[in-house]
């Protein structure tokens, strides 16, 4: 049997909107291909940090099953987005200022440049917001009755009044298309992450490591996959256990981690993620465990120019660590649809863990649940010529050139 620990990234929902996903996009993937998939009813695991269930598919002959448990952080992030705007207000500014000052800025920017767009455009939106609320409350007191109150009272309403306009400008932006309280709460969650001041995070990793080493006993394979920013939790509880089982991996099961929508660079580009840093830098030359680095080029959530290991200024990893998979949109849906989805980033941003329009190329559910092996995929085809749809590491990255025409 084939154990996949999911991670998904910074999202509030319920972990069975996840499973209803897998479900709906099974199917399309089973219409769509001569592969018959069936997925169970869902189980949230007794301790209340995994959401479980069962897939079997037919395909080629042959019966697979995957136990595929999702890990449980909604209520971590619920608890962190949305903020209220007077956390913001009091934690954004020294937030910044810190990065500007490490230089930070400056490195995020030339390994993600559309990616660095995004979250620099969000906090230009939310400064733009802050400032348009104490504007319009300022001219609500001088040109309505309210003008006729005494100037210090005037002077009171004035925030006052403009934290309420600012309350209900993040509340509209707080969903598609800007998202603009999701990534500026997300953004916090990430720094606070890797300098250690947030830690509900890693108290929720311990256990899902300690699940992820007792698989091995039973799993005929391990395949560990990280979603945006579970790419960088995905790699930390990977090295939680390899620091506690050193032969974790080497007794005769198969481990591969897999990156999906990968933004690992966002956090150890931060001077003070010295845990993130140290955990990429182990995992990046631990040859035992495989790594495949799935890359969207359209997905402007992730960060995709090179290997995260020499994108986050660590010593390059060994030849041939990774193997890399480039998806493209049109493989996914059609010309006519990434028309209309293209500005829609979180849409984008989840596109490859849905259904492939065609038939060859890559497909979540088929990949997850197909006949042959992960860990197998990834061998065969690590040393193949990597195009859009396939996986491979025999010549640079396309993008790659965009990162050397970055200003440094």
């Amino acid at each position: 049997m084939r154990q996949v620990f999911y991670l998904p990234g910074f999202d509030p929902r319920e972990p069975e909107t996840y499973w209803g996903l897998f479900r709906r996009e099974s199917r399309i993937t089973s219409g769509r291909r001569d592969m018959a998939i069936e997925v169970s009813e869902p189980v949230r695991s007794a301790d209340g940090i995994s959401l479980d269930w069962d897939v079997r598919s037919e395909a080629e002959g042959r019966n697979t099953r995957v136990r595929y448990s999702l890990l449980r952080w909604d209520d971590i992030v619920r608890a962190r987005f949305p903020r209220s705007n007077l956390r913001r207000l009091a934690e954004l500014p020294p937030l910044w200022w810190r990065l500007w000052r490490s230089g930070y800025l400056r490195t995020f920017r030339r390994e993600a440049r559309r990616f660095y767009r995004v979250i620099v455009s969000v906090h230009q939106f939310y400064l733009a917001f802050v400032l348009f609320s104490l504007a319009a409350a300022a001219a609500l007191v001088t040109l309505s009755p309210l003008a006729g109150l005494p100037a210090l009272v005037g002077a009171g309403l004035v925030p006052l009044l403009g934290y309420g306009i600012l309350a209900l400008l993040t509340r509209l932006t707080r969903g598609k298309p800007l998202y603009v309280a999701h990534l500026v709460d997300d953004t916090a969650f990430t720094h606070d992450h890797a300098s250690g001041r947030e830690t509900t995070m890693r108290a929720r990793l311990g256990p899902w490591t300690e699940r992820i080493r007792a698989a091995e006993a039973t799993a005929s394979e391990i395949v560990v996959i990280g979603h945006s920013s579970s790419s960088f939790l995905a790699l930390e509880a990977l090295d939680r256990i390899l620091e506690a089982d050193p032969q974790f991996g080497q007794r005769g099961t198969p481990v591969t981690l897999v990156t999906l929508g990968s933004v690992i660079p966002w956090i150890t580009l931060d001077p003070r993620a010295r845990d993130a840093r140290e955990a990429l830098a182990r995992i990046g030359r631990e040859t035992t465990i495989g790594w495949l680095d799935i890359r969207a080029p359209w997905d402007w959530l992730s960060i995709h120019l090179r290997d995260p290991v020499s994108a986050s200024g660590l010593p390059a990893p060994p030849p041939g660590r990774f193997a890399v998979m480039r998806v493209a949109i049109e493989d996914l849906i059609e010309p006519a649809l990434v028309a209309r989805r293209q500005w829609n980033l979180f849409r984008m941003h989840f596109q490859l863990l849905m259904s492939s329009r065609d038939a060859k190329g890559f497909d979540y559910a088929a990949f997850v649940a197909g006949p042959e092996p992960v860990h197998a995929a990834v061998e065969r085809c690590r040393a193949a010529r990597p195009a859009a749809g396939t996986i491979g590491e025999g010549k640079p990255d396309p993008d790659a050139a965009l990162s050397e025409s970055v200003p440094r």
